[in-house]
């Protein structure tokens, strides 16, 4: 068993929510969902997005440096994906909760994108006289986000598609 002096506060909260997961009634197949209230659905899955961001952005910054910021860069597309993944599943009709939904998209990816981040981003570039990359970072992050969200969202509807 793995105790509360092993890890560090944050690897504590993950393990926190993945024992209450794992406990918790729940399974996609047989449609039994964890009932929670959407303030608890909420925080469950901010607390893994947050970690998820911190801990992407500083790999990102330990092996790429941190002259462009590949971290949120990285997790704005990633997080757009998954955003029209998930959304358009529930859109579709496929069973999932509304709770689950609000650990997911809000809670989850709500803490895990990072658009307050970008224009903080995109301003320190262009504060440090990097023109170029602001501009490439600023419309790269909208285009290409805007394109993963697609990408997202027709990968879901032929998942969906393909079920039946």
């Amino acid at each position: 068993m793995i105790t509360g002096s092993m890890l560090s506060s944050g690897e504590l909260s993950v393990a926190l929510l993945f024992n209450l997961l794992s406990s918790a009634n729940f399974s996609l197949a047989n449609q039994n969902y964890f009932n929670l209230g959407a303030p608890v659905a909420v925080s469950l899955g901010a607390v893994p997005g947050a970690l998820s961001r911190y801990y992407l952005t500083v790999l990102f910054s330990q092996r790429l440096g941190t002259h462009f910021p590949f971290g949120t860069f990285f997790i704005n597309l990633s997080g757009s994906l998954l955003v029209g993944f998930l959304a358009t599943l529930a859109i579709d009709q496929v069973t999932l909760s509304p709770e689950l939904q609000l650990l997911m998209i809000t809670g989850f990816l709500g803490s895990y994108t990072t658009f307050s981040t970008y224009a903080l981003d995109t301003s320190v570039l262009l504060q440090n006289k990097e023109r170029k990359k602001a501009l490439f970072y600023w419309l790269g992050s909208s285009i290409v986000g805007g394109v993963c969200l697609e990408i997202g969202m027709m990968i879901a509807h032929s998942l969906h598609r393909g079920g039946h």
